[in-house]
């Protein structure tokens, strides 16, 4: 089925300058949500603490239930409202661990039925994450994140260009380059970012352009969705790098799909410019992308709205990186392509004509 035809010749790489500007201001604007926010973005899985979920027989609000935890020290505890309109739920997160989870449940429950009566307070949740346990936990997140970017470059590597062996050394630089870094102490998150920039720049100075143009894209997806997750005061947790990892897969598909018909073009053999194989190969596969990201846009949205606060923030990470990781195949890995093959084009010109 196509909702748009193959022959469309919608000029998408004359509007790439526009669509890197527009990147960089949503990045930036992520960026500085992050750093505002803080370690305050990180949910109990990595920060730690103790969360308590709470149903209501009847409507009430965040100050009256902390006039009820007063009396055991979670006074200054976040709360706020969970689920859909009418549901009396609410979350208590505090970074305060107990050692006796049964206990504090009791506790919670008795003082806060002192104020709306006994049998109208169900604890429904109780979890606990040490800060030692938090701590690991953000880092194999961050880990696995990244060792994801890695396999992808490798892959994209031998899959568009079978470059095995320079595939090697950017993978044996980074194991040397990354075991270096963490003899001389850096922390997980400084030693992830130096580890996508070796990763980058190797892929430039061994000509993997495939690769750099999807491991770009797929960092911009990352980059812009947990930007979104501190901009709407969503935390991450767990749920959310679930979130990313599938976003990740989903945004490669889509690039490979367009890189795919960009090399079957280039096949052909007519002489043309590679901007113009790339605009074509992108029109062609237009109603392709359409067809998969609103199909699965639908889905989501359907669980987002629908889906419980249980699913809420998954769903809504979806949103972001479905819509995102589309927007990315088309104006970030592409037209990375192009600068690539631009800069690659013109000393090869060069080299030609001084001999």
């Amino acid at each position: 089925m196509e909702f748009i035809k193959p022959d469309i010749n919608i000029d998408f790489v004359g509007r790439r300058k526009f669509a890197f500007t527009l990147s960089l201001i949503l990045i930036l604007i992520g960026l500085a949500a992050l750093i505002w926010r803080g370690t305050s973005l990180f949910g109990i899985d990595f920060a730690g603490g103790t969360v308590v979920q709470l149903r209501f027989s009847s409507p009430t609000n965040a100050d009256k239930i902390r006039e009820g935890l007063k009396p055991i020290g979670l006074d200054r505890s976040a709360i706020q409202h969970f689920g859909g309109e009418g549901e009396n739920v609410f979350l208590i997160r505090t970074d305060v661990s107990r050692a006796k989870l049964a206990n504090l449940s009791k506790e919670v429950k008795d003082n806060l039925e002192r104020i709306y009566g006994e049998n109208t307070v169900t604890v429904e949740r109780l979890e606990m994450v040490g800060p030692k346990v938090g701590k690991d936990l953000r880092q194999k997140a961050l880990l696995a994140i990244y060792y994801a970017l890695l396999l992808i470059a490798i892959y994209i590597s031998w899959r568009f260009e079978q470059k095995l062996m320079p595939a090697a050394i950017m993978a044996g630089a980074l194991f040397l380059g990354v075991a270096g870094l963490r003899e001389v102490g850096m922390s997980i998150p400084m030693l992830i970012v130096a580890a996508l920039v070796i990763t980058l720049v190797c892929c430039w100075f061994l000509k993997l352009k495939y690769a750099l143009g999807a491991v770009s894209a797929l960092i911009h997806d990352v980059m812009i969705t947990v930007g979104a997750f501190a901009i709407t005061n969503k935390e991450f947790n767990l749920t959310a790098v679930a979130a990313l990892l599938t976003i990740i897969g989903y945004s490669l598909n889509d690039t490979i799909i367009v890189f795919d018909r960009i090399r079957e073009n280039l096949r052909k053999g007519r002489r043309r410019e590679f901007a113009e194989v790339v605009n074509d190969s992108i029109n062609q596969t237009l109603s392709r992308t359409i067809l998969t990201s609103g199909t699965t846009l639908a889905v989501v949205t359907a669980l987002f709205i629908l889906g419980g606060g249980v699913i809420h923030d998954f769903a809504f990470a979806l949103i972001v990186g479905v819509v995102v990781g589309t927007y990315s195949s088309i104006f970030v890995a592409s037209p990375i392509l192009i600068a690539w093959e631009a800069k690659f084009a013109n000393t090869r010109v060069r080299a030609t004509a001084k001999r």
